[in-house]
């Protein structure tokens, strides 16, 4: 069956919030287009003229082009439409009284990733919070999870450790597609924001991106590949350390490593009972800005084979408690600020605590890896109220 996305249905049958709307903004980003690559701004704006009045942008931009964390976006102009851009990565994450002044609705279109510490759904809380104290319903165009829906994987964020890479307590892979998650984050904050979403027909929750034969359309910078989205809820980590993770390379995420590292050493000690669905290999680097530029750095590039076996955060996981143990002198946590978080470190904010940097400070025993990887139980359960879709 073939997948319609909650803009392709919103256009071929607009819903009566829509409709009726005097004026709306856009939340929304490059990636957000249509099955014949057309972008949710020009869409809206033809089949509802005069009625969308400004665009808000993510992190990175409207447009993807910065490239790293706390690399603010300018606000513009869209150079075709003339509508005013309002970037949400800016002086301020929230939009501000003047960018919703004279709006009926605000309209939400952002391709996710399906990771807690990917910033677009926290973009969207603040818009939720924001919408709540002036009385603007939030209408989300649901699209699909790249990762699929029916995995989560990593421990719940601890609250206490809540940033702009995590507002609410989920698993760092949380299984939901952004209408769900927007559901969830809206409960479990306490927002109470008028949120509607327009769900996709044909989706189930065992689809995977190849399933849907449409194009990858990156939605930031360093994810151009599918391949990237699929171990970045692990590979992130590496965010938190000294290890390149391919930043400033042409696949970032996908492949990492140091000067120092020896990947062949590193291969023999990792158990190979806990990299299913993954193949890796040894390769050197040289990235061209951020962490190592202009060095050589030898790693491992992490080819996902098997997308529906491969468990990217336990991977991961493994890799940097092995390489943790054969150069402690080496490796560093990155210090704070980390996405405007300035006193915890970046590797719990990213982990959701400290256990995760604990266990690979103190060499943890192998068998807490289940404990640390699997998502909670009682996620699916916490979650349930906000699903939208079924299994095949």
């Amino acid at each position: 069956m073939t997948v319609s996305l909650g803009l392709e249905r919103c256009l071929e049958q607009p819903t009566d919030l829509l409709a009726n709307a005097r004026s709306f903004a856009l939340l929304t980003h490059q990636a957000a287009v249509d099955r014949n690559l057309r972008h949710s701004a020009d869409l809206l704006h033809a089949r509802f003229p005069g009625k969308l009045r400004c665009l808000l942008s993510p992190q990175h931009g409207f447009w993807a082009t910065e490239q790293d964390n706390m690399i603010e976006t300018a606000h513009g102009r869209h150079p075709q439409l003339g509508l005013p851009v309002h970037s949400l990565y800016s002086e301020t994450r929230r939009p501000t009284k003047t960018m919703l002044d004279g709006i009926d609705l605000l309209v939400v279109d952002l391709q996710d990733v399906g990771c807690r510490v990917y910033t677009f759904a926290w973009t969207v809380s603040h818009c939720l919070e924001a919408c709540a104290d002036q009385n603007i319903p939030v209408l989300v165009l649901d699209r699909p999870n790249p990762l699929g829906c029916e995995i989560a994987e990593g421990p719940a964020l601890r609250l206490d450790y809540q940033s702009f890479v995590g507002r609410a307590s989920i698993p760092m892979r949380h299984g939901l597609t952004l209408g769900e998650l927007t559901r969830f984050v809206n409960a479990e904050r306490n927002i109470n924001a008028e949120l509607h979403v327009v769900t996709m027909s044909g989706y189930d929750r065992t689809m995977l991106w190849p399933d849907l034969g449409r194009d990858w359309i990156a939605p930031s910078p360093n994810l151009p590949r599918l391949a990237g989205a699929q171990v970045y809820p692990g590979q992130v980590l590496l965010e938190g350390t000294s290890l390149s993770e391919g930043r400033g390379t042409t696949t970032p995420f996908e492949q990492w490593g140091a000067p120092f590292l020896d990947p062949w050493q590193l291969l023999e000690a990792l158990p190979a009972d806990l990299l299913a669905g993954c193949a890796l290999r040894p390769i050197s680097f040289v990235p061209t800005f951020q962490k190592h530029q202009g060095k050589s750095c030898r790693g491992l590039f992490v080819h996902p084979t098997d997308p529906a076996r491969f468990s990217p955060y336990r991977t991961t996981l493994a890799m940097l408690r092995v390489a943790w143990e054969l150069w402690p002198d080496q490796i560093e946590w990155t210090p704070p600020p980390y996405e405007y978080e300035r006193t915890l470190q970046p590797i719990d904010i990213l982990a959701g605590g400290p256990e995760t940097r604990q266990w690979i400070e103190q060499r943890g025993s192998w068998d807490e890896l289940d404990r640390l990887a699997t998502a909670p139980e009682d996620w699916w359960h916490r979650a349930a109220a906000s699903l939208l879709y079924q299994a095949r």
